[in-house]
């Protein structure tokens, strides 16, 4: 019994699932956790469908793995589905085991992991299969913030299927072997006409580029199971308690020189903030998440001391480091998950305002930018700001300023913190006395530089004490390491209510 178990749709079509550049799900869970620590649950389950000649094709297990095994030494819950029987669709069955792993990660404080690689609902089964499914959102929905749930995506994913991983807090791709959508090319030939491809209409590429869907890519199943892994390593068991430690080799009480010359002082020259982000945490490693989405903002988990922070970070290389409706959307995701499992926010502010044009406003650029203020307004984790060149407008107040309970910021001394750019403002504030100014232009460069002189520096915010600190660029790793120390116990909570009402 075991062994046919073991053996899955047989044979044959592991064969097939290797031809296709496949791991199959035994595989890839033994790939994914600690060697020798997998237990497996439900091994011999098999579906109750009798129509259709369904009795004939009772497979052991039906069709995913279930279980539990360790990751780094930790416990996480595990599911991975089998596209060997029976395409992996999802029966009654087959949604009962996966729920009962999702139940006892609920119970034990667990991280659920689902491997997904499934044809979608069993069509043979009909409602019993839908009703599977919603069972499993639901146990999606109430485990959203308890404990971390991470999908990937390592074949088809499709219809229903999707909204679990849709769901979950991390969705990871394989390129040219995965794909998601509602529905697929050929439906959509029938209703609109459109003639698409699978990876076009909903493969990796466009799921981590275009519709944000997809948090990181690999190439292939081994490479995503070790994203995966490193994903893990990061965030903590559950919603009680504080992320993994790790012992630091990077000493904390290192100066970085280079970041002295490396964002320019002129307010429109752009500069790669990674760079910035890589010089000051732990051995320059920053796991960006949604690499390739909304790249006027950077947002990922590194390591500061050894302990995990959240990263949020404006690109002044892409749109000027502006915030649109992506990067709003991008952002105020990552925040919330970061505030949900106790994981310090660290934000890097450089930011001319909000993204102008009739496609943001019409695209609701006021409600979607509302996402971003709500989570960072909300979050009660330690969170630090730094403002690295410019902070402008509304952007200012969004981007964790003080006034939306910033714990510790921070700023350069060539920050500029304003309502607009000196140019704009001087625009508007002295439009008369340039216009009746003898020579114009020299009226306006006196006035640029008198504003200049005023604001476009971070003394006023800080005699204001809207900043707590004005330091040269090359003592802020140490800086960020000691105000993390400082508000390692913080508590702070939100009044008590049944949940916000986020503008969504």
């Amino acid at each position: 019994m075991n062994r046919r178990a073991l053996d899955g749709g047989g044979r044959e079509r592991l064969a097939r699932q290797h031809e296709a550049g496949k791991l199959s799900a035994r595989e890839r869970i033994d790939l994914l956790l600690d060697p020798g620590s997998f237990v497996e649950i439900d091994r011999f389950v098999v579906h109750r469908c009798a129509d259709f000649g369904m009795d004939k094709q009772k497979v052991l297990g039906d069709g995913v793995v279930t279980g539990w095994g360790l990751i780094d030494g930790r416990k996480v819950m595990v599911f991975a589905q089998d596209f060997t029987v029976i395409g992996g669709s999802l029966s009654g069955a087959y949604a009962s085991k996966i729920c009962k792993v999702m139940d006892l990660a609920m119970k034990i404080g667990a991280p659920v992991i689902g491997l997904n690689d499934s044809g979608g609902a069993r069509i043979q089964e009909g409602v019993e299969s839908l009703a599977g499914y919603a069972d499993i959102f639901l146990r999606n929905t109430l485990a959203s913030g308890v404990v971390p749930q991470i999908s990937a995506i390592l074949g088809p994913c499709a219809g229903g299927a999707v909204y679990s991983p849709a769901i979950t807090d991390f969705i990871l791709m394989v390129e040219r072997t995965s794909y998601m959508f509602i529905t697929g090319p050929e439906v959509i030939k029938t209703v609109t006409n459109e003639d698409v491809t699978k990876e076009d209409l909903g493969g990796a590429a466009t799921h981590a580029s275009r519709s944000g869907v997809c948090h990181l890519t690999a190439p292939d199943d081994r490479a995503s199971l070790a994203q995966l892994r490193e994903l893990l390593s990061f965030l903590p068991s559950n919603n009680t308690e504080d992320p993994p430690r790790r012992a630091a080799t990077d000493p904390v009480d290192r100066e970085v020189p280079e970041l002295d010359a490396m964002v320019p002082t002129e307010p429109s020259k752009p500069y790669d903030i990674k760079q910035v982000v890589r010089a000051v945490v732990d051995d320059g490693h920053l796991l960006e998440i949604h690499e390739r989405y909304a790249q006027n903002i950077v947002v990922g988990f590194a390591r500061i001391g050894g302990a995990p922070v959240g990263v949020v970070a404006n690109q002044p290389q892409v749109l000027a480091g502006c915030l649109d409706i992506k990067a709003s959307i991008k952002a105020a995701r990552f925040v919330r998950f970061c505030d949900c499992f106790n994981i310090p926010l660290v934000t890097l502010v450089d930011v001319p305002g909000f993204l102008p044009g009739t496609d943001q406003e019409y695209g609701g650029i006021i409600a979607h930018g509302a996402k971003l203020l709500y989570a960072f307004a909300e979050a009660t984790v330690p969170k630090v700001t730094v403002i690295t060149r410019k902070a402008y407008g509304g952007a200012y107040d969004v981007m964790a300023s003080k006034h939306i309970r910033a714990d510790y910021n921070l700023a350069f001394p060539t920050a500029e913190i304003a309502v607009m750019g000196p140019e704009g403002a001087v625009n508007i504030v002295y439009r008369r006395e340039i216009q009746q100014a003898a020579d114009p232009a020299a009226a306006r460069a006196r006035f640029v530089e008198d504003y200049k002189t005023k604001f476009a520096n971070p003394y006023k915010a800080a005699e204001l004490g809207f900043v707590d600190e004005v330091i040269y660029p090359r003592m802020l790793r140490i800086r960020l390491a000691r105000a993390l120390d400082l508000l390692r116990d913080k508590r702070d909570k939100n009044p008590p209510r049944k949940h916000g009402n986020i503008p969504l």
